[in-house]
């Protein structure tokens, strides 16, 4: 599996970096502060370290869009429809 989230910056340019595909990314980290540095165009080298630090204020609601739980009314798109037309039943 390639990277892909927070990695300690290997450039030891910023605390940390995002990793996207094992690509890093403009997207750094330095305490709780955001921002946008593009990497260096040389490569990094030696293994990546898993960044293990605090989210920035406000954003301990965000999850990954891949790793979502989808609300209960939308687990079981079939039930959904069924409950759907049962509010509405024919009228004869």
């Amino acid at each position: 599996m390639r990277a892909e989230g927070w990695y300690v910056d290997p450039y030891q340019l910023h605390d940390a970096r995002w990793f996207s595909d094992g690509t890093p990314t403009s997207l750094v980290r330095d305490g709780e502060v955001e921002s946008h540095d593009p990497p260096p165009d040389t490569p990094f080298t030696g293994p990546l370290e898993p960044f293990v630090g605090t989210a920035p204020s406000g954003a301990d609601d965000l999850r990954r869009a891949d790793k979502a739980e989808l609300p209960e009314e939308l687990s079981n798109p079939v039930k959904r429809a069924f409950d759907v037309c049962a509010q509405f039943p024919p009228s004869y």
